[in-house]
């Protein structure tokens, strides 16, 4: 059995020509993090950026190697855990001074509007909440920067060609075809959090019985 000191770097990527920019990724983290009833993508771990209507994609932490963040702490508040290079925030020490997130340089780092503490992911103690939400499979794991990257420079290749069909689309006013995928996709974005909020109601429950 692999030791914690033996597991590989592992972060969550995103396939921008997959991505839909619907934010459920952002909602599942939230709601893992017990913020369910005071929901806002500020406080996710995992953020959504909407350039285009065919380019949208999301950020989170990428648990680098010789992390800039863990530099930057003038409070060394960041460590950085053997398993899978994971950051550990030690609250006590954040002062929220926001010099984490202006030394990442993949947008992986936040601070808690709420709290004025710094939050990454952390992959949800293995079970990657927004991996298992977004609806569809445009997120996963990855074990390097270049894994993650090839998602991007894929994406931007086929951009063009996604532009020009879309114009052509939106020329024809073929609206049908459209229609029927955002139909589609609203009923999987419906069926996600419509899982998610179960999963916070059965926690609640679980822990008002304890």
């Amino acid at each position: 059995m692999s030791s914690a000191k033996t597991l590989p770097r592992k972060f969550v990527a995103v396939d921008p020509s997959k991505c839909i920019g619907c934010g459920i990724c952002e909602y599942a983290c939230s709601s893992e993090k017990g913020e369910v009833n005071n929901w806002n993508p500020i406080r996710s771990r995992i953020r959504v950026v909407r350039m285009a209507p065919v380019f949208n994609f999301a950020l989170t932490c990428r648990g680098c190697h010789d992390a800039r963040c863990v530099k930057a702490c003038p409070e060394r508040a960041i460590t950085q855990s053997e398993i899978n290079s994971l950051l550990i925030i030690d609250e006590k020490k954040c002062k929220g001074c926001d010099w984490c997130v202006q030394a990442c340089p993949h947008g992986g780092i936040a601070i808690n509007a709420e709290t004025g503490k710094a939050i990454a992911c952390n992959l949800c103690n293995g079970e990657t909440r927004c991996i298992q939400a977004c609806p569809e499979e445009a997120l996963c794991t990855v074990d390097s920067d270049e894994a993650a990257d090839s998602h991007f420079n894929d994406a931007l290749a086929k951009l063009p060609a996604q532009t020009e069909q879309l114009a052509a689309i939106v020329k024809r006013k073929d609206w049908k075809p459209l229609i029927t995928a955002a139909e589609q996709r609203s009923e999987r974005i419906a069926e996600k959090i419509d899982a998610i909020n179960k999963r916070a109601e059965d926690k609640k429950a679980a822990e008002q019985e304890q």
